[in-house]
């Protein structure tokens, strides 16, 4: 079953965050790598991810510069923020908070996420 829009858009920002925290990226292979992490779960599409990453630019957790890609193409590429990485943690922390609450309405072991 797919995940729900409500969904998607609640996890939008640790993801985006979280594949920053890896290294500088643009747009279309941060969509990639939501699809190769979610096997092929998830399909982004720009016009999703877009008014995301001009949403955490504007908060200043994320910035953006222009570069030559490996075949000579600019790119818009995106860097995560010292402050874009705090938030990464706080949100991390709420979402682990949220699974171990599911967790103990279903009755199952208290088991933290990874």
């Amino acid at each position: 079953m797919p995940a729900s829009k409500d969904l998607i858009a609640a996890s939008a920002t640790p993801l985006v965050l979280s594949i920053l925290k890896q290294g500088d990226s643009y747009g279309y292979e941060i969509i990639q790598k939501i699809h190769q992490a979610s096997q092929g779960k998830m399909q982004w599409a720009d016009g999703m991810l877009y008014p995301i990453l001009h949403r955490l630019e504007k908060k200043e957790l994320v910035e953006s510069y222009w570069d030559k890609s490996e075949s000579g193409r600019r790119r818009k590429y995106y860097k995560l923020r010292q402050s874009g990485k705090k938030v990464l943690v706080e949100q991390r922390q709420t979402w682990n908070e949220i699974y171990t609450l599911l967790q103990n309405l279903n009755g199952e072991p208290n088991v933290q996420p990874q």
